[in-house]
Formats: structure tokens, sequence, C-alpha cells
């Protein structure tokens, strides 16, 4: 699958819509955007059940405010449109195909269980 441009227009419908999205943060003027692209464009062939999409913080820049992005390139990774990974830096393929992989291992329903139990602990 190639990797999609994500607008407001298209972002909550992707992310609602897919079970496991990876989200690359970036800007035209950015250096380690331009050269992290290639690898995330490797990466994303090799996981095609997995949408990988690009935003462009210069054009999108109500995405960029809403999900508090300072610095570029930021990955953000959904899974059932839970935000399970967040963080800025390009990373080399290998590191990136192991984040994905792991992403990918994860057990949704444990992750939701610690969600509901962490928010529990903060209302009592």
């Amino acid at each position: 699958m190639a990797v999609i441009e994500l607008t407001k227009e298209n972002f909550e419908e992707t992310v609602n819509n897919n079970p496991f999205v990876i989200i690359d943060f970036w800007a035209p003027w950015c250096g380690p955007c331009k050269s992290f692209a290639p690898t995330y464009e490797k990466v994303s062939e090799e996981f095609p059940d997995i949408v990988f999409a690009k935003v462009n913080t210069e054009e999108e820049q109500e995405l960029a405010m809403h999900f508090q992005i300072r610095s570029i390139p930021t990955l953000m990774i959904f899974r059932d449109q839970i935000i399970i990974y967040a963080e800025a830096g390009a990373l080399p393929e290998g590191p990136f195909r192991q984040l994905v992989e792991q992403a990918q291992a994860l057990d949704m329903d444990e992750v939701r269980k610690q969600i509901a139990e962490s928010q529990g602990g903060e209302q009592a």
C-alpha cells in the first residue's frame, strides 16, 4: 500500500476506519524528515495491512496543533483509535521496523484494560 497524505478532511475517517495507522508528521523544509522519507516508504511496503500516512505540518497546522507536534519528524501510531506511540525523531530502518513489529504484537485488549484501570484510579 502506498503512503497516503492526511489532511483535516480525511484524518478522522482514516484513523477511525483502519485498525492500525502509522503517521509521520513532517515538513518540506525539514532535513531529517527528507532523509527519513525513503525509510518510511520502504518499511511501509513490508506491512501491507497497516496504513502508513503522512501529515505535512506546514499545510495541516490545525492537525499539528491538535496533536501538539513540537518537533519533526514525529511518528505517531494508532491501534484501534488509541495512540500507542508518539515520539519525535527519525529512526533508522531496523529500529523503525522493530517498532512496527512491536506495535503489531501488542495485545490491544490488555492496552484497553490498562487504560480503563488508570482512568479508574484517577477518578478515585
